[in-house]
């Protein structure tokens, strides 16, 4: 009887019977087909599917960014689709940490000015201990007053991801991260989202195509046709490589 509240008390996001559709009728395109999944709070979670499967519009849902048909999404314990378009920005800016595959960071501001936009922009000073905590998780410390033009790809990157974790968001979306990145530099960027989930207790979920990257997740969430259809806990490149030739992927 206690396990479903203890499971609702862990996640720092979910979807129940969460379904997205686009069109009607002959057009109808189903993207999201009741959805039911948790994501654990201090957990890493990777999303992948074939092209057209739902991983983007599953994460745009979970993060706000986009708003279910039917159902229900909850990040801790407020189900956004109760919530004004008002009250979703200030949801977004306040409990949600953003990671896109382009980095997006602002080219004349520095580094630490990049990392901390969003709190400036709320007219908020932050945690100044745990920013100096982010920074120092970044190994960027000695590079914070340098522009993104003075920064490797793999440095703006992780920037990137400290700018999405200095607000203490309660969880983190990351799209294709590493997509734009060579591999030396993806293992950079993922050795470091693994650390702030590590050291730093945060919790992020990830869409990616890529094995590799989904292998420094906790669990991998396979989708097809708008659809969960497997799970991988302790994920292996082959492992989920093996998972995608199943599905057809």
């Amino acid at each position: 009887m206690t396990s479903t509240p203890t499971q609702i008390l862990a996640a720092a996001a979910q979807a129940q019977a969460a379904s997205k559709i686009y069109g009607s009728g002959d057009t109808e395109v189903r993207a999201l087909d009741a959805i039911d999944v948790v994501f654990e709070q201090g957990k890493f979670t990777a999303i992948m599917g074939p092209s057209g499967s739902g991983k983007s519009t599953l994460m745009h849902c979970m993060a706000g960014l986009d708003t279910v048909t039917s159902g229900q999404v909850i990040i801790g314990d407020t189900d956004l689709t109760t919530l004004s378009e008002k009250d979703l920005t200030l949801l977004r800016r306040d409990s949600v940490g953003f990671v896109f595959q382009a980095f997006n960071l602002v080219p004349t501001l520095t580094a630490i000015e990049n990392i901390t936009l969003p709190m400036d922009l709320a007219g908020s000073k932050g945690d100044t201990e745990w920013i100096e905590s982010v920074v120092g998780a970044t190994g960027l410390t000695d590079r914070v007053k340098h522009r993104p033009n003075e920064l490797s790809g793999g440095q703006q990157q992780r920037v990137a991801v400290a700018r999405a974790l200095a607000g203490k968001p309660q969880i983190i979306f990351a799209d294709e991260p590493t997509g734009n990145v060579d591999s030396n530099t993806a293992a950079e960027i993922l050795g470091f989202m693994r650390k702030a989930v590590d050291e730093l207790g945060q919790t992020i979920v990830m869409v990616t195509h890529d094995a590799v990257a989904a292998s420094y997740a906790d669990r991998v969430v396979f989708l097809v046709d708008g659809k969960i259809v497997a799970e991988l806990t302790e994920p292996t490149p082959q492992a989920i490589r093996d998972q995608m030739t199943q599905l057809g992927a």
